[in-house]
């Protein structure tokens, strides 16, 4: 069982604070025939930057959302019981982002070697992310740097990184078009190959279109994101 936290920083190109939000939620994996589920999920924001986050809304249409992680879970009929508001896609992005950190952790782990940077073969080409918008990665790298101590567990450090990546969302009364880079590492037991912890670091940069505002305009979002480890 986890708890994974994503703080997303907002900024015009010239550093000025715009907004922040807070999602988080627990996950739970490992259940009958490769089940898993949240729960606790809640989004908070704020428009001033040094005021603490506040306990946030739960998001109820997603407790005790059920699956088993698959390509599946970027078809918009995963997603056919969330309520149509734009909030929604930081839910989304945290089931997405749970299913790339457990697949960097252990789909490849039979291609790297210590030091050795590695690239995903075939990752360029770009896919439909639930019926919100299209993603396309330029390169993802993967590197084995090391052993570390988690949690009492010796692990395996894993890092990756994917720049340059294009992102074009379409939604109710917003449309958004730009790039983003994101990089992050996690900490997988060597004993059970289990998950002790993982952290991301992204960011985007984004044009953004309100209906009914004149003019587009341009915002810098930083995430921050981690995932610990609670059972």
């Amino acid at each position: 069982k986890y708890r994974m936290t994503a703080v997303y920083t907002n900024r015009d190109l010239y550093g000025n604070f715009t907004g922040k939000q807070k999602v988080s939620g627990d996950y739970t994996r490992g259940l009958e025939n490769g089940f898993v589920t949240w729960n606790n999920i809640l989004i908070s924001g704020s428009n001033d930057f040094s005021e603490p986050f506040k306990e946030g809304a739960r998001q109820d249409y997603m407790e005790n959302i059920k699956y088993v992680p698959s390509p599946k879970m970027l078809d918009a009929e995963a997603f056919k019981n969330f309520p149509a508001k734009p909030e929604n896609v930081f839910a989304k992005n945290l089931i997405w982002d749970m299913m790339m950190i457990e697949g960097f952790a252990w789909e490849y782990s039979d291609s790297l070697k210590l030091n050795k940077r590695y690239i995903i073969p075939d990752i360029k080409g770009e896919f439909e992310m639930a019926d919100i918008g299209t993603y396309s990665h330029t390169s993802i790298q993967i590197c084995w740097t090391g052993i570390s101590v988690v949690n009492n567990t010796l692990c395996a450090v894993i890092e990756y990184r994917a720049l340059d990546n294009k992102i074009e969302l379409k939604m109710d009364q917003i449309k958004t078009k730009g790039t983003e880079q994101y990089w992050g590492t996690t900490w997988v037991a060597l004993e059970d190959k289990q998950i002790e912890y993982a952290e991301i670091y992204g960011g985007t940069i984004q044009e953004i279109e309100v209906t009914g505002m004149k003019n587009k305009f341009l915002v810098k979002t930083i995430r921050e994101l981690w995932v610990e480890k609670i059972q």
